[in-house]
């Protein structure tokens, strides 16, 4: 039923912003390197970071297990196409006070890759 509910977040998102149309998910798997030492997309286990398994179309600091920073439970965000290619680019300028370290992405592309790539590994 989760999978299920959130397969149908991920279709109305992009129905709704189209915005990650443009995204290549193999080359996004590339750019998930960066990532990985922090994330993984596997559902239910984090680890340093939270796990980025069904990320897009959920509710901000969500995942089960994971203790996220006052600022970002505070943030009230959804992990939209644009949310998250705010956040991909400047972490720490979208929420101040976020415990991510990771500076943020400066490729467009690899932006759009990335949210493709996440996308696609929480459907399956």
């Amino acid at each position: 039923m989760k999978r299920m509910i959130i397969g149908a977040a991920l279709v109305l998102g992009a129905f709704n912003t189209g915005a990650w149309a443009e995204g290549d998910a193999k080359a996004g798997k590339k750019v998930f390197k960066k990532c990985k030492a922090c994330h993984t997309v596997k559902e239910g286990k984090n680890k340093v970071g939270p796990t980025l398994y069904g990320i897009v179309g959920a509710q901000a600091g969500q995942v089960d297990g994971f203790k996220y920073s006052p600022a970002l439970l505070e943030a009230g965000l959804t992990w939209d196409a644009e949310t998250l290619r705010a956040f991909l680019t400047k972490p720490k300028e979208l929420v101040p006070g976020n415990k991510m370290s990771f500076a943020g992405l400066k490729k467009e592309q690899q932006i759009d890759d990335l949210i493709a790539y996440l996308v696609a590994e929480s459907e399956e």
